[in-house]
């Protein structure tokens, strides 16, 4: 598996159904043309029940002239009466599947990946949403009684409190309420390019965008994070 650099390119997550962890399990780069190849990750994957993909069998890179097909179906159809409205809500004026799986992350219902879009080193500013992870582990609720979580609003700013001690994840970023209560975690795969703008005092924003208190717990609190930090609204 090689480690080609392009800043232009999504990593392949997988959620663990059971202990709902994220693995990296692969790198989807647009150049000349599109590559596909699996992570180091993959392997951690793999010891929790995960197989490879039946389009890449191989542990190899794969190229193609288009979007692999593979990817392009968790996209909506470029010929749906609604695409324009899609392609609006995701800010794109014309149909382009890459940009599309960019922006949406490909998911769907029935299974657990996700295409994110990684933090790299020369983004002068950073502005990505995402789930808070972990809650059912951290927050008073325990995943199992909404009316435990903490009492937050939309627009409230949250902190973070990163957790060298942690001994599952010595990168671990803890999110946390203004009155300190505990809510989860950074995602895993933001965490190391969150704490190298944090070791250089990089201000941040980190402010609750969506609140689901009857939905799947590992889903239940969205934030807009913001490196520098800008004024909330």
């Amino acid at each position: 598996m090689s480690s080609k650099q392009n800043s232009d390119f999504l990593y392949l997550i997988w959620k663990d159904p059971k202990t709902r962890k994220n693995f990296t399990v692969g790198k989807l780069n647009r150049t000349e043309m599109f590559t596909f190849e699996y992570c180091e990750e993959y392997r951690e994957a793999q010891a929790c029940g995960w197989g490879k993909l039946e389009a890449f069998p191989e542990e190899k890179t794969h190229e193609s002239n288009v979007l692999f097909p593979v990817f392009s179906s968790r996209l909506p159809d470029p010929k749906r009466r609604d695409i324009e409205k899609i392609l609006e809500k995701y800010g794109l004026e014309k149909y382009d599947a890459y940009e599309l799986l960019k922006k949406c992350g490909g998911r769907l219902p029935i299974d657990t990946y996700e295409f994110i879009r990684p933090i790299s080193p020369d983004e002068k500013t950073v502005q990505r949403d995402f789930f808070i992870m972990g809650v059912r582990h951290l927050a008073p609720c325990g995943g199992n009684n909404c009316a435990l979580l903490p009492q937050i609003d939309v627009g409230d700013l949250l902190q973070l409190n990163p957790e060298p001690e942690n001994k599952a994840d010595p990168f671990a970023i803890q999110v946390s309420a203004n009155r300190g209560e505990r809510l989860g975690y950074i995602p895993r795969y933001y965490n190391r390019a969150i704490l190298e703008r944090l070791s250089n005092g990089m201000t941040y924003s980190c402010q609750i965008i969506e609140i689901n208190r009857n939905n799947n717990c590992s889903e239940c609190v969205k934030v807009r994070f913001n490196m520098p930090s800008i004024a909330s609204k």
